[in-house]
Order: structure tokens, then sequence, then C-alpha cells
């Protein structure tokens, strides 16, 4: 039996923790909307993120940098309240926390009390732990992302794999252990060699969560547009499609333009 499955006790890092415990792995997918973030809950899902993948997957951009506050602010409030038992983080966009600690404490907190998730997600490591642990000390709990971090997409020069390399690799494993000390409650690693992102996972006690970081990671995260197929052609290696929806809803939507042009919407059963 999963662990609270048959309960609809919101799960607190409290909960999180002790799953990394006892080995359960921990699921987690992105939603935007109140109608998406309803569905995973219903489902069972463990923890949502209100991703700023926003910017890619709801706004049409090519990076997650042009999203701002008060749009993050927006789709946290739409998930928040489809959501009863998973545990919402949200992420900070990019130029809310990397100013100054003092500016990033004051954006951590307006995000949190407009919002009403349960944490947030920064990214970056040692560079940031100060911050982070300010931000934790105001009693917010935090969540980690190191390794491909697509805020910083254009100091990388592109979405490819990280830490494949031995001085990289020693700079994320610093990392980790620098951001479980200022308090992060989990880590999300993105994009890095499964071994590395195995030995990551099991040098720190709190929960890792990864996406395209091998089978090693305590949970693993998709963005849900990709998970269910929505977007035709895009399949990195890291994603698998358990659905077909772009084809579902291509097809849905040609058989209804068919049977509006030829009058068979709305039938008289459908007609009041």
């Amino acid at each position: 039996m999963a662990y609270l499955s048959e309960t609809r006790k919101h799960i607190t890092t409290n909960t999180l923790a002790e799953m990394k415990t006892v080995k359960e792995k921990i699921s987690m997918l992105t939603a935007y909307d109140f109608t998406t973030a309803s569905l995973l809950d219903a489902t069972g899902i463990d923890m949502i993120l209100v991703g700023d993948s926003a910017a890619n997957v709801m706004a049409g951009h090519s990076t997650t940098l042009p999203i701002t506050i008060d749009q993050m602010i927006y789709h946290a409030q739409c998930v928040r309240r489809g959501v009863q038992r998973a545990f919402v983080v949200c992420d900070m966009p990019f130029g809310s926390y990397q100013i100054s600690v003092e500016d990033a404490t004051n954006n951590a907190v307006r995000i949190m009390k407009e919002s009403g998730v349960d944490g947030l997600k920064l990214e970056g490591g040692i560079e940031i732990a100060e911050t982070i642990r300010r931000i934790t000390n105001a009693g917010i709990p935090v969540c980690g992302h190191l390794g491909l971090t697509p805020q910083s997409v254009h100091a990388f020069g592109g979405y490819g794999l990280r830490a494949n390399n031995e001085a990289e690799a020693q700079k994320l494993l610093a990392d980790i252990k620098a951001l479980e000390e200022a308090g992060c409650f989990a880590i999300v690693l993105e994009k890095i060699p499964a071994t590395l992102a195995e030995q990551a996972s099991l040098s720190v006690s709190i929960p890792t969560i990864g996406i395209g970081a091998g089978n090693g990671c305590d949970g693993q995260v998709l963005v849900i547009d990709d998970m269910l197929g929505k977007n035709k052609g895009f399949q990195p290696k890291f994603v698998r499609h358990y659905a077909d929806l772009y084809s579902v809803i291509t097809k849905a939507v040609a058989q209804y333009i068919s049977d509006v042009k030829e009058g068979k919407f709305p039938a008289i059963e459908e007609s009041y």
C-alpha cells in the first residue's frame, strides 16, 4: 500500500522526508491550471510543480526567462484551488531572487502569501545558499534545483547534459550538500548522468526529484504536456509519452468542425 494512499491528508515536507526514509518513490508533475491540478490530485500525485515552464507550454516562449512574478502567482493560485492532498511547489521566476538576498526574501514572502502554495523552488547551488537560508529561516519551505537549470540556458549555451565531466560533477556534489545545509527540503536534479544523480541522492538526507537523471533519485518529475504527448515531435530521451493527446485532440476537433459544417451538431437531443 502506498504511503497515505487511503487518506486525503495533505502531504507535507515531513511526509516527503519519511517517503525517502522508507524508500517510497515520490511522484511529481507540473500543472498550471485548476482543472489539470484537480485531475492530478484526484489521481494521487504526491507533488505538483507550478513550473516556470508555463512560459513555454502556456505562453509559447522559447525559454522560461520572460515569465513574471505576477504570472507565476496567477498560475499558482489556479493550481492551489484544485488541490487537497498534493504538496504544491511554485518556481520563483528568473530575476526574482538573483538580485539580492533581501529582494529574494521579499519576493518569496509575497509569492507564498498570494498563492497559498506549500513551498518554492529556486535554481542554483552554493552561490544562492545564503538566499535559501534566509528564505527558509522566514518559514518558507524551499526546493533546490541543480544540473540543467533552465533559467541559466544562455550561460550554458543550450539544454545539453550537465555535470558530465569531473569538475562539474564535483561541483554538483558540493552544491547539493550546501543546499541541504541551507535548509532545502528537497532538490530537483535535471539532465545529469544517472550514476551521478544516484551518488548525489545517497549523499543527502533530503529527497531528490529527477528529470532526465535516471532512476536513482527519490522521485521523478515531468512536464505534464510532455508526459501526455500534447507536443507533436517533442520527445527528448528522458520523456516517456503516457498518452498521445496531440492525436486525440486534433482528431476530436476535426470531427467537431465536420459535424458543425454538415449540420450534424447539435442534434435534437442536444437542443432545448
